[in-house]
């Protein structure tokens, strides 16, 4: 499968592995190296904001909103790289935290509300 080919979950879990693996790479995808390189992913996606307003942050140049399709696109590498470490499905695992989410947080009761569950 080509890498333009990818239109699910799973073919992106396949071209991720079938990546690393034609680079010999899987000996240093630990899950904990993984989630170290998430990190640094993540870091790297809030470093495109860090200065901006938040109007700015709302209406990116073209080159910041390339910049930031990179980064998402790293997240999510190394975010399907270590749940294919673990043997986690990543469908399975937000459909359960959803159901969870669901009832930390009611629409009837946080509609419009930023505070955290335990504050309810």
């Amino acid at each position: 499968m080509g890498i333009a080919a990818m239109t699910d979950l799973e073919q992106i879990r396949q071209c991720v592995d079938d990546f690393a693996a034609e680079r010999d790479w899987d000996q240093f995808h630990s899950p904990k190296n993984l989630a170290m390189a998430l990190a640094v992913e993540v870091a790297e996606l809030m470093e495109i904001f860090q200065w901006l307003s938040e109007e700015q942050s709302k209406a990116l140049t073209p080159e910041q909103s390339a910049a930031v399709a990179h980064e998402i696109a790293d997240i999510q590498v190394y975010l399907v790289r270590l749940a294919d470490k673990l043997d986690i499905d990543i469908r399975s695992a937000v459909s359960a935290k959803m159901c969870i989410n669901a009832e930390k947080y009611p629409a009837d009761i946080v509609r419009g509300s930023a505070r955290k569950y335990s504050d309810y």
